[in-house]
């Protein structure tokens, strides 16, 4: 791929080739093996598809999330486990979703497991959406609607999501969607009052391309989960009121939906924890649209 501002040849790293390795050879176990396999299986896949699409991010731009800060890209693993958690946390009253061989472990098992195989979610959606961000398509988007970044604004969004956290949680048939919104709506603005980086940013310029790019990582990477969680075991099953019906995989196809503010939350979560540990300029390091 040649890089048209110094005419050199940009080649696909060699992290982007082993990552493509762990897909083709984990994607073959995890699907061809029988019995228990995908908790051993899971994580190298998916550190699969992190580095290969890392790789073509790199390929594309020249830069990469990888390549940029290696020790900021540990941490959206580790923010990934504790993001994830949180999820888990709610669906322990929503019931949303259930694992299907979790019996075969003990709970501390369990626990460091599912927590290697949640370290790869925030990884791949904000690899993905920089991937997407790099398209013609994303870069060429033109202005959208302004939401302006103000304190009444701000404070909007807080009540909003707070609110939603009372009503999923009292009343969870008719309001668990709002998981998928709560979040992202109460930690925009604490991320504002903290002076964190925000999604408000950009939206308050008119410039909706990285959350369109978000929207679009996340929705890939949903395909994927679903795709590959098919045939697997253990596996997640979904038990979703008065939208379960037409499933791609075992997700309703409304349920898709629910990956696009998933991603925002996830992009809210991680700048908060860059926030709290001090790394506000050391972590905001994730380009969503290349500006090439």
């Amino acid at each position: 791929m040649i890089d048209k501002q110094n005419g050199t040849v940009r080649r696909f790293p060699l992290h982007g080739w082993l990552g493509l390795a762990l897909v083709v050879v984990f994607w073959y176990l995890n699907w061809g093996l029988s019995g228990l396999r995908t908790h051993w299986a899971f994580t190298p896949l998916w550190l699969g598809y992190c580095l290969m699409v890392d790789g073509l991010v790199f390929a594309r731009k020249g830069s990469s999330l990888l390549t940029r800060n290696r020790r900021a890209y540990l941490s959206l693993f580790l923010v990934s486990i504790a993001g994830w958690w949180l999820f888990e946390l709610f669906n322990q009253r929503l019931q949303n979703w259930t694992y299907l061989g979790v019996e075969n472990f003990s709970n501390l098992e369990y626990g460091l497991l599912a927590s290697l195989s949640f370290s790869t979610v925030v990884p791949a959606v904000f690899g993905t959406a920089e991937l997407i961000g790099t398209t013609r398509w994303v870069k060429g988007l033109k202005p959208g609607g302004r939401i302006p970044a103000t304190k009444v604004t701000a404070v909007i969004f807080f009540v909003v999501g707070c609110l939603s956290i009372v009503l999923l949680l009292a009343w969870p048939r008719y309001f668990f969607p709002l998981l998928w919104l709560s979040i992202y709506f109460i930690l925009e603005p604490v991320n504002l009052w903290l002076g964190n980086r925000t999604l408000a940013d950009s939206v308050d310029k008119r410039d909706w391309r990285p959350v369109v790019a978000l929207w679009m990582g996340a929705l890939v990477c949903g395909f994927f989960w679903e795709m590959w969680n098919f045939y697997s075991f253990p596996k997640w099953v979904y038990h979703v009121p008065f939208v379960d019906f037409f499933h791609v995989f075992e997700m309703p196809i409304l349920g898709y939906g629910g990956y696009l503010p998933f991603a925002m939350e996830l992009f809210a979560m991680f700048h908060l924890f860059a926030g709290i540990f001090g790394r506000k300029k050391s972590w905001a390091y994730v380009n969503l649209v290349s500006e090439d």
